[in-house]
């Protein structure tokens, strides 16, 4: 009877008439999930947003609950489908659902039960140093870069294999189940896929091509699972999701407003950035400001391996049939995070938002620089042993100068992984797209003008991420909502061009390049921390604090003295 019901309120929905189609996007990132609508012409008719907790068990460590992130995108899926019921739009104008997510976030479940077995340890998640170095040692040339030629990829805390094989290593329930035959693996996009179509009761277990080549398991020319790698891991095959393209009906949704719509598209956060800004040619380059800072480099229809400290990766594949395109990618831990690390550690300001109007207050940094390496740098370093230092502090800095030091650190490491591009490519950038939710701070985007010498590009719509999923997802055989050819999404960009003189932004950066060098080498572990007897995060803030100002004042302040006076 309920089928029945259903049945004949499907039917009388669907001979309503609807406004047109409309294709919708889970974007889950570190911080929060949305789910976005957009129209045909790619513009975003109803959206909804929700902050998601991460959970800092101990020094280093990141987690979150994988049934509280699909709990929050059902509750937004469904909150945006009744926005767009008022709106007076059907449920069958819904043609399809793209997905995008945080990468290498690593979930283990139990196949029988679609359970987690751990919290979904986090991209920036540090614990796995050890395990580095283990695998570093078993490699024939002792070099983190020595699997490179095959995933694209050094070995590092970033990457899912390398947190999967913790799993595997330090929680009994992962070692057991896996045992058995009983546990799966996947990344976030997995994770939700395999629930949305149905769970443990026939849901589809895919990834595509762009997450899996953030494993260090998928061959970066084939984009199979390697056997070599996963046997270096220690990983079963059996485990693994089926790796797709990125834009072909995944599976349908089994459950709720949405039952019955195809989920079309996948890509990973930073690879739907690029396809949201359209960068789809050789050359095309885009820099996404969030919790990190992912600068990806569209190489075209062949792999680049860095000699630069740079990653190769998947750039999208629009169909099981289509070419697959690359990017050079340069990949930074701490960008708005930093920014928090001010609101909530330092708390010198309140709202995240409120770091321009103090920054602004004090024309220049006045010789601080701040290396926000709060658990290691990432490209082009891929020292995992570096912290975070504030150097050139003088009795006159005050919290202006460490807020406007924090906005330049995002901008000097974006130099540095651009460099590291202009040197593998060869040709230099002339105009730097942007997106994220940093680049509503105009004063972040003009020091970025300043620090590169280039154009920084701002498109209408900073929501890329969101938009390259739905895009994914909209042009896919048997769903045809778009046409990459017609959508003009990014007319009417914002410009900021460069203020300062050649001379000046070299010398910063000259002064920054040396206060990297004070963070490394931070990084040495006490019997205590070994054992799990780790301060957390909070009491270690505290404790930092005045050791770090202190501390980093008496090192670096005779160093810089002749500079503060310049100033």
């Amino acid at each position: 009877a309920a089928h029945s019901v259903r049945a004949r309120q499907t039917r009388q929905m669907a001979a309503k008439q609807g406004k047109g189609p409309l294709v919708g996007a889970i974007d889950e990132g570190t911080s929060s999930a949305r789910f976005t609508v957009y129209d045909a012409q790619g513009k975003a008719v109803a959206s909804q947003q929700k902050e998601i907790a991460i959970l800092t068990p101990q020094e280093g460590w990141a987690e979150q609950d994988p049934m509280l992130i699909l709990r929050v995108v059902k509750e937004l899926m469904a909150l945006v489908m009744k926005e767009c019921e008022g709106l007076g739009y059907v449920a069958s104008d819904l043609k399809a659902i793209g997905v995008t997510n945080q990468r290498e976030t690593t979930v283990v479940w139990d196949r029988a039960t679609g359970r987690p077995l751990h919290n979904a340890i986090l991209w920036l998640d540090s614990r796995t140093s050890d395990t580095v170095d283990s695998l570093i040692s078993r490699t024939e040339t002792k070099d983190k870069g020595a699997l490179q030629r095959l995933c694209g990829l050094p070995i590092s805390t970033y990457f899912s294999a390398v947190k999967l094989r913790w799993l595997l290593d330090n929680v009994e329930a992962v070692r057991e189940e896996t045992a058995s035959g009983r546990c799966l693996f996947g990344t976030i996009d997995s994770w939700l896929i395999y629930h949305l179509t149905g769970g443990a009761n026939g849901g589809i277990h895919v990834t595509d091509c762009t997450n899996a080549s953030r494993t260090m398991l998928m061959n970066i020319n084939t984009l199979e699972w390697d056997p070599q790698l996963c046997k270096f891991f220690g990983v079963a095959e059996t485990m693994l999701p089926r790796i797709c393209s990125s834009s072909e009906i995944f599976g349908y949704v089994k459950e709720g407003p949405a039952k019955g719509v195809p989920i079309s598209g996948c890509l990973g956060d930073q690879q739907s950035a690029l396809v949201g800004q359209m960068c789809l040619n050789m050359g095309d380059a885009k820099n996404t400001y969030g919790t990190g800072c992912f600068l990806l480099y569209n190489t075209g229809t062949r792999p680049v391996h860095s000699q630069h400290g740079l990653l190769t990766t998947v750039a999208y594949k629009f169909g099981p049939g289509s070419p697959t395109y690359y990017a050079l990618e340069g990949s930074i831990a701490i960008a708005g995070a930093a920014v928090q690390w001010l609101r909530d550690s330092l708390q010198i300001i309140k709202t995240s938002s409120e770091v321009e109007e103090l920054a602004k207050q004090v024309d220049t940094c006045h010789g601080v620089y701040f290396v926000p390496a709060f658990s290691g740098l990432l490209a082009p370093y891929w020292r995992h042993d570096a912290r975070g230092v504030i150097c050139g502090l003088s009795q006159y800095s005050n919290k202006a100068h460490i807020a406007r030091a924090t906005l330049e650190a995002v901008c000097f490491q974006t130099r540095e992984v651009l460099e590291a591009m202009n040197k593998d490519c060869r040709i230099p950038l002339s105009t730097l797209k942007v997106d994220g939710g940093m680049t509503r701070n105009n004063l972040l985007l003009q020091l970025q003008a300043d620090l590169l010498g280039i154009v920084v590009e701002r498109p209408q719509n900073i929501e890329t991420t969101s938009f390259g999923a739905a895009l994914a997802a909209g042009v896919a055989t048997g769903v045809d909502v778009y046409s990459l050819r017609k959508l003009n999404e990014l007319a009417n960009p914002t410009l900021f061009k460069p203020t300062n003189t050649v001379d000046d932004r070299d010398e910063r950066y000259s002064m920054w390049r040396k206060a990297v060098q004070h963070s490394f080498g931070w990084e040495k572990k006490s019997g205590a921390e070994r054992s799990g007897s780790i301060a957390k995060p909070a009491q270690a803030n505290r404790r930092l604090l005045p050791i770090l100002l202190l501390g980093t004042a008496v090192a670096c302040a005779a160093y810089f003295y002749s500079n503060q006076r310049r100033h």
